[in-house]
């Protein structure tokens, strides 16, 4: 395995690593706190709803094995360097954008969906921390998955 898929292995590790922490804030949200000892739970609120957890939570560990997967998807296709490369930093810059989108979209409002207000509740300056990024990485990601598009028809 080459360094750069390496680091793509390293960093979908890291994307997964937060997604799998939003689990904890899944279940206090949908508890109202953590159950450290068996029937006794420690009572507290967090910023966001179950739904925006259940996202951060799933929507992180998906990206990290997307990432990842992609990573040995360029090894097992023998992905060209040029096209490699630019897979190594759209999808690395995807998980990172959909991290920062999934977690900012908790402490805004209107779920990180708009720049302005929109029917789930007011912008701050949380909904352009999150959504900035992911619209471009969206893009971005969609040429991603052209790109293993153009490769496997190519090698077919």
């Amino acid at each position: 395995m080459q360094p750069k898929q390496k680091i793509m292995v390293g960093h979908g590790a890291v994307v997964m690593f937060i997604g799998m922490l939003a689990g904890f804030g899944l279940l206090s949200s949908l508890i109202g706190g953590l159950e450290l000892i068996p029937g006794s739970i420690i009572e507290f609120t967090i910023p966001g709803d179950a739904g925006s957890w259940a996202r951060a939570h799933i929507g992180g560990m998906f990206n990290g094995v997307f990432i990842m997967l992609v990573a040995l998807l360029i090894m097992a296709m023998k992905i060209a360097d040029k096209p490699a490369g630019q897979l190594h930093w759209m999808l690395i810059g995807t998980g990172c954008a959909n991290t920062i989108f999934y977690w900012a979209a908790l402490m805004a409002p209107n779920r990180a969906l708009t720049v302005a207000d929109n029917v789930h509740g007011e912008s701050n300056i949380w909904a352009i921390i999150g959504l900035l990024p992911a619209l471009v990485f969206a893009i971005v990601s969609l040429v991603a998955v052209y790109i293993l598009i153009r490769q496997a028809f190519a090698k077919a």
